[in-house]
């Protein structure tokens, strides 16, 4: 139990003086709550000795004021504490987790499902941030509270003091079998609410499949699969406490007893006093209220501490940033140098050299699969090379630090995401201090001035979540126009026209080409237009750089790249028969 609070507040970072404070009014609070006992010992007293009189009263009622009005003081100082410290606790780790992801390798997202990222930002911060500060201050303060009762009636009588802290003892021994116990039970509840999550996700997210395929029945029973999953590990884990937190209360109640019997045997035997004799009887039944809370509370410590160790995970992932100096090169010609790349130890690059000089346009072409992604990916170091290098200016890209490295590129994907937010806000992020002329100067350049102006809100049109409210020739439009605004020497296209409608691709290559003014360009592509007029060509096969050079030169050496242009020209002219 011990170490998981310490980890608590080791995790609590900056806000750990915001819940300490809480914590420690809880300790105080508990002070105010144990001088009831004297307000109770000043009247038993009275009535023993028949000297009950108006300073009696006033004497009880003085404490029991100071006990009422402290204790409402300090709860309320306690709770707003505990409250505005795991709130703003919580804030901190989902920024620094935001921030993180920027700068870890593209790997970790492959590794990990979208669905278990989504739960640890979620439900289990949303376990820390509720449940953990709660669960903090009911254990401390059920603790706390049986000690501060304990060293008061230490002073009436040695034994009964001897009596409570047996009990205390006997019921922090239960307590530390059950954490034990939750240690195997607690990792299951975990993983199936991030399951559950998991499965929600891709259900949404794969709706028009689902729908498409008539497949609602069985994603119905993914769901229902995870959600019967979370409900077990509950249940499970409510079973394997419940033995042990009847156990405490038991001990509690037993020792409860024990103390009444007790003070009664030391009062027949005259060695108690009458007064102090009644007080431990009525005592005995507030003695252990809080600590009975604490008990069933601090079941769900095991579980604060997984939550704990699953958010710490992705704060602890390695980032690629660690050595890196903010550089601006000199000039934007890119070199790779024997490099090699692997994921999950299957080979995608293998000792590939090129050279992509500034201001020049390099098209690369290749079959499905064979690595002209993960080229891009390399140069923009979305992954880092496991041999060779790569250079920027005659500078190696892991020298600068990410952002740095990345204000000279701008990329525009065939898949496109817009986030759920405003046009302009979307197009701005290309450049978030970007004025209002700014950005329909840059939208204007990418043909999509005139179809944002036609939608209610012109540019404050909110639009939904990776911008399906728009057509597919829009959303790219206005990735270009976010690349536009953003301004960077150097344009990778990863076949942004490839999945473009024709009536929006005139559009979009005007798009393009003022996209693409005075820069050096790097694009993958199969249409031939795009591809005939570039200063380089690079095929791509199974991770290497099998032919290179210019259209004219690769058609006459014949190869994959011929057999690429002869197959397109085929395709274009091909007919319907009448």
């Amino acid at each position: 139990m011990s170490e998981i609070i310490k980890k608590f507040f080791v995790f609590s970072g900056e806000r750990k003086r915001t819940i300490k404070k809480g914590i420690v009014m809880a300790i105080i609070n508990s002070f105010f709550q144990a001088m009831q006992i004297m307000a109770l010992y000043v009247v038993l007293q009275g009535i023993v000795d028949k000297n009950v009189t108006v300073g009696t009263a006033w004497t009880s009622f003085g404490i029991m004021l100071i006990s009422t009005v402290g204790g409402i003081v300090t709860k309320n100082m306690s709770t707003m504490a505990e409250t505005k410290g795991s709130f703003f606790m919580c804030a901190d780790k989902r920024t620094q987790i935001g921030d993180r992801m920027k700068y870890m390798p593209m790997g970790y997202f492959n590794d990990n499902s979208l669905g278990a990222i989504t739960a640890t930002v979620t439900s289990t911060m949303e376990d820390i941030q509720d449940v953990a500060p709660r669960v903090m201050d009911k254990t401390i303060h059920g603790l706390v509270h049986a000690i501060v009762i304990t060293i008061m009636l230490l002073f009436f009588d040695w034994r009964m003091g001897l009596i409570i802290l047996g009990g205390i003892l006997l019921f922090l021994a239960v307590n530390n079998m059950m954490q034990k116990k939750s240690q195997g039970v607690s990792p299951a509840r975990v993983a199936a609410q991030a399951s559950l999550v998991g499965a929600i996700l891709e259900y949404v997210q794969g709706m028009s499949v689902v729908r498409s395929f008539n497949l609602a029945s069985n994603a119905n029973k993914t769901i229902d699969r995870s959600i019967n999953e979370c409900e077990k590990q509950n249940v499970s884990l409510e079973v394997t406490f419940i033995p042990f937190m009847f156990l405490q209360t038991v001990l509690l109640k037993w020792v409860s007893v024990l103390i009444v019997i007790a003070s009664i045997s030391f009062y027949l035997a005259g060695t108690m006093e009458l007064s102090i004799c009644l007080m431990m009887m009525i005592s005995a039944f507030i003695i252990y209220t809080q600590l009975e809370t604490a008990g069933s509370m601090s079941a769900l410590l095991r579980s604060i501490d997984l939550s704990m160790d699953r958010v710490n995970a992705i704060n602890e992932t390695p980032i690629m940033d660690k050595e890196g100096k903010i550089i601006k090169p000199n000039n934007y010609t890119i070199k790779g140098e024997h490099i090699s790349f692997s994921y999950d130890k299957r080979k995608i690059i293998d000792d590939v050299s090129f050279t992509i000089k500034q201001g020049t346009t390099t098209a690369i072409i290749g079959p499905s699969g064979g690595g002209k992604t993960t080229l891009c990916n390399l140069i923009t170091r979305f992954w880092d090379v496991d041999r060779g290098n790569i250079t920027l200016g005659g500078i190696d890209i892991k020298n600068y630090t990410l952002d740095s490295l990345l204000l000279n590129f701008s990329m525009v994907f065939q898949n496109v995401y817009l986030f759920n937010d405003t046009i302009a806000n979307n197009i701005k992020f290309g450049k978030p201090e970007a004025t209002l002329e700014e950005i329909r100067k840059a939208a204007k350049k990418a043909c999509c001035d005139d179809f944002i102006m036609a939608l209610p809100n012109g540019y404050d049109t909110v639009i939904s979540e990776s911008g399906s409210t728009i057509s597919g020739g829009e959303r790219q439009r206005i990735s270009i126009a976010r690349a536009i605004l953003k301004d960077a020497p150097i344009i990778i296209l990863d076949e942004a026209t490839a999945n473009v409608d024709p009536e929006n691709e005139m559009q979009l290559q005007i798009a393009i080409e003022e996209l693409t003014k005075n820069k050096t360009i790097i694009m993958i592509a199969h249409r031939l237009k795009t591809v005939q007029n570039a200063n380089q060509i690079l095929v791509v096969e199974n991770g290497k750089i099998v032919q290179r050079g210019k259209h004219q030169e690769l058609l006459n050496e014949g190869g994959i790249y011929s057999d690429f242009i002869s197959r397109r020209e085929k395709s274009v002219g091909w007919k319907l028969g009448k």
